[in-house]
């Protein structure tokens, strides 16, 4: 559910008005950093995929048709953009050409180790789920996946972190 003022801001943004879209894009701004991270493992081009992200919904917020699905419709153009730069980064260059950055962000970089440690499938609907706090329907809509695919996907994406963080095998 989205408050008031990001309604507002959604209204504003969609009449064009600069101040109130750079306002909204702010407000999305570390959500859409977690999915874009959650899909490229890497911080430069979770940037890009962001970057990328704001300039096509700027352009194309007049084709948003209900204002009440728009972190959904800017999270399917994020996840699209991370599909992109990721069929790119993967013609061009070796993934072990990579260099970590050097910034040391103890949030980030466990993060990444949790999530590194999943197949992207998993990794997706892991973040979706937690960090963005989206529900199951929601998350089978932005993915084009039926509901029972996310599901079983949550389910076996929470053993895998179980099984490799602590050891558990975890049952039904």
């Amino acid at each position: 559910m989205q408050s008031k003022e990001t309604i507002n801001l959604i209204k504003k943004a969609k009449s064009k008005n600069p101040d109130a879209f750079v306002e909204l894009m702010q407000l999305q701004m570390k959500d859409m950093y977690r999915v874009a991270l959650a899909i490229l493992m890497n911080d430069e081009d979770a940037a890009d995929a962001i970057q990328d992200t704001i300039l096509v919904c700027w352009e194309k917020i007049h084709t948003l048709r209900n204002i009440a699905f728009f972190k959904t419709w800017m999270t399917r153009i994020l996840i699209n953009k991370c599909y992109d730069i990721r069929k790119t980064r993967d013609k061009t260059t070796d993934i072990n050409d990579y260099e970590e950055p050097a910034v040391y962000d103890e949030y980030n970089l466990e993060l990444k180790e949790a999530l590194s440690s999943l197949d992207e499938k998993y990794r997706i609907i892991m973040t979706l789920f937690y960090s963005q706090g989206y529900h199951i329907d929601e998350i089978s809509k932005i993915l084009k996946i039926p509901k029972s695919t996310v599901q079983t996907r949550l389910k076996r994406g929470r053993d895998k972190l179980a099984k490799n963080y602590y050891g558990i095998e975890r049952k039904g």
